[in-house]
């Protein structure tokens, strides 16, 4: 039941992500002001991916995977395309782009300028998505 929730919630997390680019990407492009709903979509994506996250690590530590680098050791773990993915290229990139998301949140907000505050959250938050979209499982996702 985690793996589906990881799995589900992880779909809502990248459409908010994906949202919240483009969102500071046609901000930026069109030199809008910088408004209300302007800071409540980083803000959502900040939420959700927290959520995300902790769902991924109860899903991390009930899995298959994480069950075989107990009894085989980080080695034999290692040899193993899938599960060197699902315990350590997945995790950590997942994990590099919530600190993306949650420095560029943070720093947007210090930005003097609307324009410093889109490009802040197209910057960060852009490279979250790569993270993501880099390491999505997508044999697992696309079977769906």
């Amino acid at each position: 039941m985690i793996k589906m929730l990881h799995s589900g919630w992880a779909y809502i997390t990248l459409i908010v992500l994906v949202f919240a680019v483009v969102n500071a990407v046609i901000g930026l492009s069109s030199k809008k002001d910088f408004k209300e709903k302007d800071l409540r979509i980083p803000l959502f994506t900040l939420i959700v991916s927290h959520i995300q996250l902790i769902i991924g690590i109860i899903a991390f530590f009930v899995s298959a995977q994480f069950q075989f680098l107990r009894e085989n050791g980080m080695g034999a773990a290692m040899k193993e395309p899938e599960i060197r993915l699902a315990i350590v290229e997945h995790p950590l990139m997942m994990i590099l782009a919530i600190v993306a998301i949650t420095v560029g949140f943070s720093k947007h907000k210090k930005q003097p300028t609307d324009k410093g505050k889109f490009k802040t959250i197209a910057l960060y938050y852009g490279v979250a998505l790569l993270f993501v979209l880099s390491r999505i499982p997508w044999s697992k996702w696309l079977s769906f």
